[in-house]
């Protein structure tokens, strides 16, 4: 019938997509989703960046030696989870642990040392409420701080699987999508660093 129309037959193998690829689909959507509000955060916060209120600018404030520890400790975690997805494709146990550990504890010191900032800042006075610039500030590197956070939390309960069940497709699966994750947040603090820090704050 199908043939008498110009469509071929469907093969015999065919039907559903695997579920590897629908769930690459659907991580790489939320992970498009995810940039595109962080440009609109972005965006908001280019429109805001002189809005001070006569309250201090960025480059009264930002403590550039603090970002650039924080820049290197999240770059060198992205190379950590890099490490950590070489030994999950060899199903090597130790190495896994030890890429998860490096790249947990890097991001466990950014995120310190950025709370440490916010802490210091509202310390000064500079809070979310004293000018639009730092409601955006707050919500722009708030933003980031919280994803990195989100992943931390995911990435120990990903250990948690490797120890209780190896590497099956379905934890192996996951682990890759923690790896984009993980890498388009370092993207997104590049350019964070770059637009907020370099450019915003006038280093």
């Amino acid at each position: 019938m199908h043939a008498a129309h110009g469509v071929p037959p469907l093969a015999s193998g065919e039907g559903p997509a695997p579920k590897r690829i629908v769930v690459a689909y659907g991580f790489w959507i939320f992970l498009l989703s995810d940039i595109v509000m962080f440009s609109a955060i972005f965006a908001t916060y280019a429109v805001l960046v002189n809005a001070t209120a006569g309250g201090p600018t960025g480059a009264q404030l930002f403590n550039y030696t603090t970002v650039a520890i924080e820049t290197i400790c999240l770059l060198l975690s992205s190379f950590a989870c890099g490490m950590m997805a070489l030994a999950i494709n060899l199903e090597h146990k130790p190495g896994t642990y030890l890429g998860a550990a490096v790249t947990f504890v890097l991001g466990a010191a950014f995120l310190a040392l950025e709370l440490r900032e916010f802490a210091d800042m509202i310390a000064r006075g500079a809070t979310p409420e004293r000018s639009a610039f730092l409601s955006a500030f707050f919500t722009l590197v708030g933003c980031h701080g919280a994803h990195v956070t989100i992943g931390l939390i995911w990435l120990l309960v990903m250990m948690a699987q490797v120890w209780a069940k190896g590497f099956p497709i379905t934890v192996v699966r996951r682990l890759a999508c923690f790896s984009l994750f993980w890498h388009a947040l370092d993207i997104i603090w590049v350019a964070l660093f770059s637009i907020v820090y370099l450019i915003g704050g006038g280093a």
